[in-house]
């Protein structure tokens, strides 16, 4: 039996990151980068501010690694459709999909595309960790695999990189429609109807 006041588990520490970066995503996307703190951080994680600082030493490191820890697993996603080999339209229509259904329909995370728009003249780390953690990876992945598309002759000539932002744009747009406009009452987008009729537009445009 456990002694008097002794809790009746103990978490492991290798399961505290992982609950720190959970509540993490919930207090940025609900309270921005500035008001963030903290404390309130810790005690949603269900662990002292100081266990914290020994994973994170500074709110723009916790910042990284929540926008790593969200973003990355779909980026793996893509790349792993990459390699399996594929014409590159069903790439796209699976991956655009997927990010669709999960990456842009998730709250926390078009919460936190928010906290770098409307926090990043003040906070310039926030849009350089967005960019080298989200933005320049999901580009380069995507005009990597539209200039093997090109190669095969399955996409006509073009920039890839440009390419890559005509399928991606959408998704942004997104992003700031469901965060911006939708909480004053503007009508509800429809995220994966967007996205299939989009990829269906753009990748006829594409074709040689």
């Amino acid at each position: 039996m456990l002694p008097a006041g002794q809790p009746k588990f103990r978490r492991r520490p290798a399961d505290r990151p992982a609950e720190i970066l959970a509540a993490a995503l919930e207090v940025f996307a609900e309270r921005g980068f500035q008001a963030a703190r903290l404390e309130e951080v810790a005690k949603r994680a269900g662990v002292s501010k100081g266990a914290l600082y020994l994973y994170f030493e500074t709110k723009a490191d916790l910042f990284r690694a929540v926008v790593t820890d969200a973003i990355s697993p779909n980026l793996e996603h893509v790349k792993a459709l990459a390699s399996a080999d594929v014409p590159f339209e069903q790439a796209a229509r699976l991956g655009v999909g997927m990010l669709a259904r999960t990456v842009v329909t998730d709250r926390r995370i078009t919460g936190v595309v928010k906290l770098v728009i409307a926090e990043s003249r003040n906070h310039p780390e926030l849009a350089t960790i967005w960019h080298e953690t989200v933005v320049e990876p999901g580009l380069q992945l995507m005009s990597g695999l539209i200039a093997a598309a090109q190669g095969r002759g399955e996409i006509r000539p073009g920039d890839p990189r440009l390419f890559a932002m005509g399928l991606m744009g959408p998704m942004v747009l997104s992003m700031v429609w469901r965060e911006t406009f939708e909480p004053i009452g503007a009508q509800r987008l429809d995220v994966v109807a967007l996205a299939e009729q989009h990829l269906d537009t753009v990748l006829r445009g594409m074709r040689p």
